[in-house]
């Protein structure tokens, strides 16, 4: 061999080296998709996407997070299904789109009374940690959150019981129930359907947080809201991630997720309650009516769920000691 081309073979076999040590310092990063339901503007996507964001920033980018919001990805109804099936790598919708689904997160849901969205959100994620249910363990449930109380919208007044006998509300999983019990007639559907149902008179009011006001524009299309906070239930959200995603993330990675996520859980119900206010300014600034009840006709109500919750602890192994856990935490000195 020539000296000529043993430098050629030389140089060459130093640059391959060069090449594989620098792929081996430098491993491509993970790449995920995130479907979020609500609209890109919503302030529950932008602290979605603040999380998504602190996870690239902890992991020196080693996770890449491309966000798919309103819908786009996958459909509310369809979001935990699609994490399970690598649809999408991770996941943020609600369990009550899927009624029937979740029996053990439906809990959550009843009309306890929740004071507001950051109360509610340590419940629903403390709940979750408590029991473990198995109906999560076809995906990986980095954190749950939810909303303030579920008050009552609609397009002509309610001040009484009486008043709400035989109106199409909409609404999603139990509280379904809660409108039937109120002596309402519940109708189904997600809150992307909800604007263009009160607008055309498909509904004649809706519950949810007061948020739904502003993030979903309802106050544009509703002219009264009732307090009636002593029916207030909650809905819970979940982000899960793919399990063959989340098994193939390092323990040290897998260390950032479960660290952010906890701290989000505060986050995102910190988020409900000031996006509650800003509903609220925003129907008032429509010329909007909120109705307070009285502490009687407050009790009136309250006595009318009372049987959702009955209901619940009696067809549901354990319902019982899911409700009497959910009073626990809201009591929590924390809170």
């Amino acid at each position: 061999m020539t000296k000529k081309l043993f430098l050629f073979f030389w140089v060459a076999g130093a640059a391959i080296v060069a090449m594989m040590l620098i792929t081996c310092a430098k491993p491509e990063p993970t790449k995920l998709t995130f479907s979020i339901f609500f609209p890109p503007t919503h302030g529950q996507t932008k602290a979605a996407m603040d999380w998504a964001k602190e996870i690239e920033t902890r992991t020196g980018n080693k996770v890449q997070i491309t966000v798919f919001p309103g819908g786009t990805l996958t459909k509310a109804p369809q979001c935990y299904s699609g994490a399970v099936e690598g649809i999408s790598d991770l996941g943020f919708s609600l369990f009550a789109y899927t009624r029937g689904r979740f029996p053990v997160m439906a809990a959550v849901d009843l009309p306890m009374g929740y004071p507001n969205g950051k109360v509610a959100s340590m419940v629903a994620q403390e709940f979750a940690k408590n029991f473990n249910p198995k109906e999560l363990n076809d995906v990986k449930v980095l954190y749950l959150h939810a909303h303030g109380p579920g008050l009552l919208h609609t397009k002509k007044p309610v001040r009484k019981l009486e008043d709400l006998k035989g109106m199409k509300i909409r609404a999603t999983g139990l509280s379904a129930k809660v409108v039937k019990a109120l002596g309402g007639v519940p109708v189904a559907m997600p809150q992307g359907g909800t604007y263009e149902a009160l607008k055309k008179g498909v509904v004649e009011g809706t519950f949810g947080p007061m948020e739904v006001l502003k993030g979903w524009k309802q106050a544009e299309v509703i002219k009264y809201t009732t307090e009636c906070y002593s029916v207030g239930y909650t809905t819970t959200f979940f982000v899960v991630m793919n399990l063959d995603k989340w098994n193939a993330l390092s323990p040290e990675i897998q260390k950032v997720f479960e660290e952010v996520s906890d701290k989000y859980v505060k986050v995102h119900g910190e988020v409900w309650d000031s996006t509650d206010q800003e509903g609220r300014k925003y129907t008032q600034s429509l010329g909007n009516e909120i109705i307070s009840l009285s502490d009687q006709e407050s009790a009136r109500w309250r006595k009318a769920v009372e049987p959702v919750i009955a209901d619940f602890i009696a067809n549901t192994p354990d319902g019982d000691a899911y409700v009497k856990k959910i009073n626990a935490l809201m009591k929590k000195p924390s809170n």
